[in-house]
Order: C-alpha cells, then structure tokens, then sequence
C-alpha cells in the first residue's frame, strides 16, 4: 500500500528530465552548451532528459548548477497553498524609483514558465521600448492605455487584449488622467525567488503595470504616431 501510494504521488510529479529540457532551454542552452557546464557528456545529459537515465545526486547538483537554479528545483512541489491568493490578501510592490506598483498573482515551482501580475499604471506613466523573448498577453480591467508595437499606436480600453511576442520592440502609456488597472501574463521571468521587489504598505493605493500591446479594436481610438 504504502508503495503504491509512493509511486501514485511520484507520477503526479514532473519528472527531472523534463525540468532540465524545459531550463536548458529557458537560457538558450544547447545540450553541449550545459554539458560542458555541468561536466556531464553529451549522451548521458540526453538520456537523462529523455528519463531513460537516473543521475545520482551529485550529478544532478552539478546540473543544477550549470543551470543557475537550486537542486530542490528538482525536487520540491507546488504548494497548493501558496499557489491559491485572495482579492485583498496580495501584497503590492515596485521596483525602487518606479510608480508603477505589481500585485503578484503567479506562484513559483520547479518547471513554471508563467508570471501574472494585476497592475495599476498611475496617470502620465510612460515605459521605456523594450524588445526580448517570450510571449505576454495583457487584458485591461479599467482604463485605458496607449500601446505601441513596432512603429504603431493602439489605443486599448477595458476588456481589450492582446497576446503577442516580446521579440517585437514596444513600448506603453497611461495617455489618460486616470489610472489604468491591467492583467498581464508572460513568460518572461519577474520577481521570482531571486529578486528583491520592494514591498509597498498596504493602503498602497497604486498598482504596477506590465508591458502591453494591442487590439485590433475597430471602435477604439484609432491609431496614432509619436
């Protein structure tokens, strides 16, 4: 009983393998590229990507390593706990200097690709033109934004969207004298484990926003150039 109940458990797990394809390939890594990184021949990483090879322990901190994460990216689970959050029990932060305040929906665990952020973008706020992989999708909850996508402006209102990749250069604005709340989702890595947010009191009473671009909204505002 208690073995089956082991093994039940371990296969709702991800398995190692499919973790360290999904990294390597996260920074760009060939399987040369992290094997001469980790020390590990070429052969054995890929059986070991393919979970037809175990590696020890020591093999798999040496993996860890070579990809920049801690062993127990490999080994520890979600926690259902910490993936569930409440309207009000979210804590609000910003990059230091910066108006724009996130409220993290996201949860961190060995393998997540996904970052979530419900944002507020204070009236006049303008971003700086950025270009990078991945993917984002924003939706505007209230307000409205100026997104641009490459030498285009789009205006977009609550409940526009807009899924696009980040390896267009783009750039976005509160062009209004209101705030602007909006969901964004990407696969861009922010604030996880790593970095250092600096949390907000909790009357903040602003919220970040993220990178948007947008909708073919036939009755939005039409385009506009700066």
């Amino acid at each position: 009983m208690a073995e089956a109940l082991a093994r039940n458990e371990a296969d709702n797990h991800p398995k190692v393998g499919a973790l360290i394809r999904a990294r390597r390939r996260q920074m760009h890594l060939t399987l040369q590229a992290l094997g001469d990184r980790a020390q590990v021949s070429v052969g054995y990483l890929s059986q070991v990507e393919r979970d037809h090879a175990t590696p020890s322990l020591g093999t798999l901190a040496q993996i860890a390593r070579a990809l920049e994460v801690g062993i127990d990216y490999f080994i520890s689970t979600p926690n259902t706990r910490e993936a569930l959050t409440r309207e009000g029990g979210r804590p609000k932060f910003s990059i230091d200097g910066s108006s724009v305040v996130y409220e993290r929906l996201g949860a961190d665990f060995p393998g997540n690709v996904l970052s979530s952020f419900v944002m507020t973008v204070p009236p006049g706020y303008r971003s700086e033109t950025v270009a990078h992989e991945g993917e984002e999708i924003l939706y505007i909850l209230e307000g409205e934004i100026t997104q641009r996508l490459g030498d285009e402006d789009m205006i977009m209102s609550a409940g526009d969207s807009l899924h696009f990749r980040g390896n267009h250069p783009h750039a976005w604005s509160n062009h209004t004298d209101k705030p602007a709340r909006l969901l964004w989702t990407g696969t861009l890595a922010l604030f996880r484990s790593t970095a250092k947010p600096r949390l907000l009191p909790d009357d903040a009473n602003t919220s970040g926003a993220k990178p948007a671009r947008n909708a073919n909204k036939k009755t939005a505002k039409s385009k506009e150039k700066h």
